[in-house]
């Protein structure tokens, strides 16, 4: 926004300086301008709007630092004061006859289209400032407001929108243009499951997007590093680091490149399983038992965040919802398991060394 309030008041302060300078204009037989005034005036706002077009033509880059607004302020100023003197020195030993006022017109626009620019350009490319001027460096301290690039895959898993119902997620999210495509080919695929999968990801998206909670956008700014790489995955890391953002995943592979590329990758799976329930040897809880595990007596239970339960004396108990006495808890990669005992079971089941089922997947 603020690099359009600097457009905006760049048009207004020539229109201004325009008029100023033809209301204050003596025109006379004698005087070498012959013009209208209302011609003068839209000219000058033609001469704004070209310049306001000749910066948008140019490749731009979300990013904003008020340090690079005064900065390049100063930089058009001593820009301007330059030209000022060859000006000066033009109408002085070349045979032109000009009123002051003309040539103090002239020198105003030149001054502020220095100015334009060169805030512009800072604002755009400040990250770049370092490279020119040692030690001189806008660079976003605040950890707070680091958006969140959200790849294809965690869209489509859908607990994206969860977290954002919480208001865990104060960061603005960004959906990049070329995932937002890879979601739309996904769900046009030919293939049920793919198509399936690519409207649920829409779905998800349209739900984030509805949710008052976050701020979400669609980045739809052309970098050519982004523009440059062929696949999604090289592309969203490129993307994190102009953006000086962190990537949203659930992509074991994505997940590796981008901490190879040194960009900050927020997983959600870790973030899922690091919010599952602790429970410690002796607590209690309650779970339903849906089949028998591998050894006797044993029986096997789900909770809601898909925790495998291995119950002792609890095979007859299937369909049942038990209260079970915690033993041990095993983590593995495979994910975490919970032994127990229900509360009646006999003192010979109590003693028994609880074993690890054949399978450690759902039903």
């Amino acid at each position: 926004m603020i690099i359009w309030f600097v457009r905006g008041l760049f048009i207004l302060t020539l229109l201004a300086g325009a008029w100023i300078f033809v209301a204050g204009l003596e025109i006379n037989e004698e005087s070498p301008i012959s013009f209208n005034r209302p011609a003068f005036i839209a000219a000058a706002f033609g001469l704004g709007l070209v310049v306001v077009a000749l910066d948008l033509s140019l490749t731009r880059k979300s990013l904003k630092a008020v340090g690079g607004l005064f900065f390049g302020l100063i930089v058009g100023l001593v820009g301007a004061y330059a030209l000022g003197l060859i000006v000066d020195l033009v109408f002085t030993t070349l045979p032109i006859q000009a009123s002051a006022a003309f040539i103090s017109t002239v020198k105003f626009a030149i001054g502020l289209i220095c100015c334009y620019f060169t805030v512009s350009v800072i604002l755009q490319t400040k990250d770049d400032v370092r490279f020119v001027i040692p030690y001189v460096e806008f660079k976003k301290q605040t950890k707070g407001t680091r958006p969140l690039i959200l790849d294809t895959s965690v869209i489509i898993d859908g607990r994206i929108a969860d977290l954002c119902e919480t208001r865990l997620i104060d960061n603005p999210l960004i959906i990049p243009r070329f995932v937002l495509m890879e979601l739309q080919a996904i769900a046009d695929s030919a293939d049920k499951l793919k198509r399936n999968r690519g409207r649920r990801g829409l779905d998800m998206l349209n739900r984030v997007q509805t949710n008052p909670k976050v701020e979400i956008r669609i980045e739809d700014a052309r970098i050519r590093e982004v523009e440059a790489c062929e696949d999604v995955d090289q592309k969203l890391v490129v993307m994190a680091k102009a953006l000086d953002g962190r990537i949203v995943t659930n992509d074991y592979n994505l997940n590796k490149i981008a901490q190879l590329r040194g960009v900050q990758v927020i997983n959600v799976n870790d973030v899922a399983n690091a919010l599952r329930p602790v429970f410690m040897p002796g607590e209690t809880l309650s779970v339903r038992i849906l089949k028998p595990g591998e050894q006797p007596g044993q029986g096997v239970g789900y909770l809601e965040d898909g925790t495998m339960v291995v119950a002792e004396a609890a095979a007859d108990k299937i369909g049942e919802t038990v209260v079970i006495t915690v033993t041990s808890v095993l983590q593995s990669s495979a994910g975490r398991m919970i032994f127990g005992r229900t509360q009646d079971a006999p003192p010979s089941e109590r003693r028994r060394r609880p074993s690890r089922p054949a399978s450690a997947a759902p039903p």
